[in-house]
């Protein structure tokens, strides 16, 4: 049944991500422009296509990072940033409460690892579950300690960021989200920045999140990712949705031309 509780958007049952009609602008820039997607529960969703073509700005407009002007996002059924008014039918935004309380369900992850560097390991995994979610010291570093064994860095507990390889930083940002317990997660094209013998160390680790049935939203130019991983590869060009599907027929009999081209562009050089 869909969920019916106040203040929750009714969704199909399962239902992880709903957006519905998401537009972006910047200035003149129409960056997104009506963009619906939808991701179940426990899926994997790889968004692909050329630089420039919205999908930053996508997961960004999923976590409120960056405001949109029309369209609804919703998280697990609860809206984020914006709710429709059950009376008179029009979009309106949270309260900035309301808003961090969303956010605090979904994990992102960037190019950059954005970890402090004053910190240990330990230190900025464990930080915002104590601070935000008032979670006590002894159960964060439990499960702390847990994520680093997940990502294959239990003896790098007390290391400090510079120690620290780009794929080993990247694999402690990833924890540092997963300790906030998210119920999804977002990457933008977190190897992208890594040399590529480092690549491989953080795909595992996105590949064992995708075995555990943890909800992603993977942006990457990664194909054999998106190939091997995705339950459904999603291509974006000028701020719209071409194409979706899955792996195997995003990458063996595409439907559009645009895939098409696109894939065949990029065959050598990503590895499809």
């Amino acid at each position: 049944m869909p969920d019916t509780e106040p203040g929750r958007m009714a969704t199909m049952p399962r239902l992880m991500l709903e957006m519905r009609g998401v537009a972006k602008r910047f200035g003149a820039n129409e960056v997104l422009r009506g963009v619906s997607l939808s991701v179940p529960r426990g899926q994997t969703v790889v968004v692909i296509g050329p630089s420039g073509s919205g999908k930053t700005t996508l997961l960004r407009c999923i976590n409120m990072l960056e405001d949109y002007e029309a369209g609804i996002v919703a998280v697990d059924g609860v809206p984020i940033g914006y709710a429709v008014d059950e009376k008179s039918g029009r979009r309106q935004r949270m309260a900035e409460r309301a808003i961090a309380a969303a956010r605090e369900t979904i994990g992102i992850v960037f190019q950059s690892y954005n970890l402090f560097p004053h910190m240990s390991v330990l230190s900025n995994i464990i930080a915002a579950p104590i601070r935000v979610k008032g979670v006590s010291r002894p159960q964060a570093e439990t499960r702390a300690r847990e994520l680093l064994a997940m990502v294959g860095l239990s003896d790098k507990e007390k290391e400090y960021p510079a120690r620290l390889s780009g794929g080993q930083q990247q694999r402690v940002a990833i924890a540092r989200a997963l300790a906030m317990e998210p119920k999804i997660m977002l990457f933008d094209e977190v190897t992208s920045a890594l040399d590529p013998e480092l690549v491989g160390e953080v795909l595992a680790a996105m590949r064992q999140l995708a075995r555990d049935g943890m909800t992603m939203v993977v942006v990457t130019h990664e194909m054999s990712f998106a190939r091997d991983v995705a339950d459904r590869v999603v291509f974006m060009d000028g701020g719209v949705i071409v194409e979706e599907g899955p792996p195997e027929t995003m990458f063996s009999t595409p439907k559009t031309e645009r895939v098409r081209q696109f894939l065949k562009r990029h065959n050598d050089r990503y590895r499809i």
